[in-house]
């Protein structure tokens, strides 16, 4: 019996064949990588293989590496196993890795989300015979809104605040949720200011994607410049000294976790948009069917509950393994940029 062409160990995803890792949580000498949060893409590989547009990304954030970039659908081999990487659709540059060996198929999704925003690479399904999945939303209370009427909702929040004089403190990851929100808030309504983190990152994409004009926030910005007008931040930044500047400020959170209705409250902001980069319940349980996979292998997430799922009602062969990912909850902003620049 021929052994798995993926497996978990101590390091992360492996190749055997290939000898390369796909997202290792530990250094290795080869690794491809899926996208740019942290617990995907870490410091430390000797080698470093992902998509073209995320090579800026990870130098941002990593500094100098090695790294070779790959375009959508493009294969290269690796001692007779053969990759390519494919649109996940969770944040900018974010990739799906297909991996084919004497024609057997894995497919390792990382992070992804079906619904098109318009600005990441739309999800792309991709044939396979086993489907590593995560499923960090993997509960049917999770069913995402259409993202449009999100922003409807972000635009007259931020509206009303406007009226009432107040500035609007919106937080998102630095990379990913920040730009999204950038992309779909409208400028008509005022100024958007950005903490230094979201405007770094911002900066390094801006040759690839299109956003509306931001301001960085300094030291010298004063109250009176921020009044009526959006900030965003990453989550690092609320609770600290930076944020009293904007007084009289209104704060919301932009994250799938604002269905449970005491989230806001632990984050302890004045309103949650249910927001997510990662598919909901039946975005992957889609996903899986299309796919045609006959095995999946359940990651990050509700893995017990959706595995068996998958078993007991679905009849997949569906399995969990544990991993150092951890979804939108660690989706943290590297120390370094946590400051106020």
């Amino acid at each position: 019996m021929r052994p798995p062409l993926l497996v978990f160990n101590k390091n992360g995803i492996y190749c055997e064949q290939a000898d390369v890792y796909i997202d290792a949580w530990r250094p290795v000498n080869k690794c491809i990588i899926t996208h740019g949060h942290a617990d995907h893409s870490r410091w430390g590989h000797k080698q470093y293989i992902t998509h073209s547009k995320n090579v800026p990304i990870i130098k941002h954030r990593l500094g100098d590496i090695t790294v070779t970039g790959k375009e959508w659908n493009e294969t290269f081999t690796i001692n007779g196993v053969t990759f390519s990487l494919h649109p996940a659709g969770h944040i900018v540059a974010s990739s799906q890795v297909r991996v084919e060996y004497k024609g057997e198929v894995w497919v390792f999704t990382g992070d992804f989300k079906t619904e098109n925003d318009g600005l990441a690479e739309a999800y792309e399904p991709v044939k396979c015979n086993t489907f590593i999945t995560e499923c960090t939303f993997g509960l049917p209370a999770f069913s995402w809104i259409p993202q449009a009427e999100v922003f409807d909702d972000i635009n007259s929040w931020w509206a009303n605040n406007k009226a009432e004089g107040k500035t609007s403190v919106l937080f998102g990851y630095s990379l990913g949720k920040a730009q999204r929100l950038l992309k779909h808030v409208d400028p008509a309504i005022g100024q958007i200011f950005t903490h230094g983190a979201v405007e770094n990152m911002t900066e390094v994409l801006r040759e690839h994607y299109v956003f509306p004009k931001t301001t960085r926030i300094t030291r010298d910005t004063t109250k009176q410049e921020l009044l009526g007008n959006l900030v965003i931040a990453p989550p690092s930044a609320h609770g600290g000294t930076w944020i009293r500047k904007m007084v009289p400020y209104v704060t919301a959170t932009a994250s799938g976790w604002m269905t449970f209705r005491g989230a806001r409250r632990r984050r302890a902001v004045d309103r949650g948009f249910v927001l997510s980069d990662h598919a909901d319940w039946e975005g992957l349980l889609s996903s899986i069917k299309e796919t045609g996979c006959e095995k999946v292998i359940a990651t990050h997430g509700y893995t017990d509950i959706f595995s068996r799922y998958l078993r007991e009602e679905l009849g997949y062969d569906a399995r969990t393994e544990k991993t150092q990912y951890e979804g939108e909850q660690s989706e943290l902003e590297p120390k370094k940029e946590e400051v106020e620049s």
